[in-house]
């Protein structure tokens, strides 16, 4: 079922069920009185990533107080996404920017992952969250992915479960073309690692080669920044063996 974009979408990190006031806190209190400039009785849609989507109505009891009243599920709760995206860090602006693609792009479980040529770094998981929960309300998603705490690569890959096929960006392919190489992709369990604004050492290039459950894949001709490369890598993995087909 497609998402309403004609009415604001909130989400609420409480259980939702019906006719169940959930009282907002001042800072979605500012946001719904004094920034969209809603008044009693208004209508808009919740979402806390377990319980669906709702039709809701503010009321007001105060000035300084709204009540937001769960009236009907408008969309079911989903399965989560499957997918999950492991990156390393990249400076904060470029980082905001990267966890909300990954989000819009269905991305279930978000890991920072430590290279020995990354640049930037985790200062806070809460940043990283808000930036998840920022682009589900705007894009009608309803599954809030899953932020990790960051890990260095050899340690992922030390306590990497075999079932799962990691996919990673070779920008030392010796091909323009990812397609037959997704193509011979047979799990059904995901993940996309993207690696840092200098790409992966020699070291880490030998390492993730010589596993066989590790995926290289080329992103075409160009040379791409590593947000870029998160977003088309993304786009080819979703269209040739992922959830849009």
């Amino acid at each position: 079922m497609r998402a309403n974009f004609r009415m604001q979408r909130l989400f609420l990190d409480a259980p939702i069920s019906a006719d169940s006031p959930i009282p907002a806190n001042d800072e979605q209190v500012n946001y719904l009185a004094n920034v969209l400039r809603l008044q009693d009785g208004a209508e808009i849609l919740i979402f806390n990533g377990r319980d669906g989507e709702w039709k809701a109505q503010l009321t007001f009891p105060s000035r300084k107080k709204i009540q937001i009243v769960p009236v009907e599920v408008t969309r079911p709760q989903p399965e989560q996404p499957d997918l999950h995206y492991l990156f390393a860090p990249l400076k904060v602006g470029r980082l905001d920017y990267l966890i909300q693609k990954s989000v819009e792009m269905g991305a279930g479980v978000i890991q920072p992952v430590m290279t020995q040529h990354v640049q930037g770094k985790i200062t806070s998981l809460d940043r990283l969250r808000a930036n998840a929960v920022e682009a589900a309300e705007q894009c009608g998603i309803l599954a809030i992915p899953e932020v990790r705490e960051p890990v260095r690569l050899t340690a992922l890959i030390e306590t990497w479960p075999r079932d799962r096929r990691i996919i990673y960006c070779d920008e030392g392919a010796d091909t323009n073309n990812p397609m037959n190489a997704l193509r011979a992709i047979a799990e059904k369990k995901l993940a996309l690692l993207i690696g840092p604004e200098g790409g992966f050492s020699e070291e880490e290039q030998r390492l993730l080669r010589s596993l066989d459950f590790v995926t290289p894949i080329p992103l075409g001709p160009r040379i791409l920044r590593a947000d870029t490369a998160a977003v088309a890598a993304f786009a080819v993995i979703q269209a040739m063996i992922g959830d849009w087909r």
